[in-house]
C-alpha cells in the first residue's frame, strides 16, 4: 500500500458543480484540509460545496450559500472527507476569482 501527500489550489469560479478535486485513480484520497479565503478586500462572496458520490450517482452538500467574509478564510470541512474511486470534491462561489481554495489531500492506493 503506498501513501502520498498532495496540495491543489485553485480560484473558485462562478460554475455550479465544478470539480476542484477528482479521484481519478483506484485508491482512496482523504481530505486533511480543505480552507477558503476571501481575498476580495471588500465584498464578501457566498461559497457552495459539494461532494460527488460516484457510485451513487448523487451530490450532497458540504457548503451551500455560506457568507465569507472579505478578507477571511473559512473551513468547510471540519473533519476529514473519503473521496473514493470517481469521487469529486466540487466548489463554486457567488463572485469570480474572489475565493480561493486550498486543499490537502493523502492518497493510498
Amino acid at each position: 500500500m503506498a501513501e502520498d501527500f498532495f496540495t491543489v489550489n485553485a480560484s473558485l469560479g462562478t460554475t455550479a458543480d465544478t470539480a476542484v478535486l477528482t479521484n481519478s485513480g483506484s485508491g482512496k484520497y482523504i481530505i486533511i484540509l480543505c480552507q477558503v479565503a476571501n481575498i476580495d478586500g471588500t465584498n464578501s462572496s457566498n461559497l457552495f460545496m459539494d461532494a460527488y458520490d460516484s457510485s451513487a450517482t448523487s451530490a450532497k452538500a458540504l457548503a451551500h450559500e455560506i457568507s465569507v467574509p472579505a478578507d477571511t478564510s473559512f473551513n468547510p470541512i471540519g473533519g476529514k472527507l473519503v473521496l473514493e474511486s470517481g469521487d469529486q470534491l466540487r466548489a463554486w462561489a457567488s463572485d469570480v476569482d474572489d475565493l480561493e481554495i486550498n486543499i490537502s489531500y493523502l492518497e493510498i492506493t
